[in-house]
């Protein structure tokens, strides 16, 4: 029974500091290691936030460049994919619609010209970047709608683009939330 009494307070006592422990090593990591101590980014407007920079959202205005489209609408306590194969005829017919309507709100544009990415939802629907070639093809858009000139709006978008890390690891990729934000900004001034 002694030993019975023994081993149950160690186990106790080792559940306590484990846990314990194991969170607090985490979010100390998580503190050192990652940009805004661990914290989610956002982005604000005028000391007010507008969003995660860290999850997508949809943007349909053509004074906005738009997100990659998103097989959850967006809703980040239920991301994934659409789980249906590049052969699906489902899949396939919705890739084929979105296509149509970014060339509608494009017509500057050919078929071939559209970005797979623009078309295409990501693997969690919640993705928040595009490419520079994503951001690129909507500039005409976006400028003529917000009666800018292509230059200032294309002096915008380079101006967030994100390169890889350390120029390694990862890709260029352009924050669609804080693009936005950026040309809402410069209309202000």
């Amino acid at each position: 029974m002694k030993n019975l009494w023994i081993s149950l307070k160690f186990t106790l006592m080792m559940c306590v500091v484990l846990t314990i422990g194991y969170v607090l090593i985490l979010r100390l990591t998580a503190t050192i290691v990652s940009p805004n101590d661990g914290e989610a980014p956002v982005v604000e407007l005028n000391g007010k936030i507008v969003g995660a920079a860290n999850v997508g959202q949809v943007f349909t205005d053509s004074i906005y460049f738009w997100s990659r489209p998103s097989a959850v609408d967006y809703n980040g306590s239920g991301s994934g994919g659409s789980n249906k194969g590049t052969n699906n005829p489902e899949y396939l017919a919705d890739v084929e619609a979105r296509i149509d309507a970014f060339l509608k709100a494009h017509p500057y544009l050919e078929r071939k010209d559209v970005p797979a990415e623009m078309v295409t939802a990501s693997g969690s629907g919640l993705d928040p970047d595009i490419s520079p070639r994503g951001a690129e093809v909507q500039i005409h858009r976006v400028a003529k709608a917000r009666k800018m000139s292509e230059d200032q709006v294309r002096k915008i978008v380079e101006g967030t683009i994100q390169k890889p890390w350390l120029g390694l690891f990862g890709t260029y990729k352009v924050n669609v939330l804080k693009l936005n934000v950026a040309l809402d900004k410069a209309q202000e001034q």
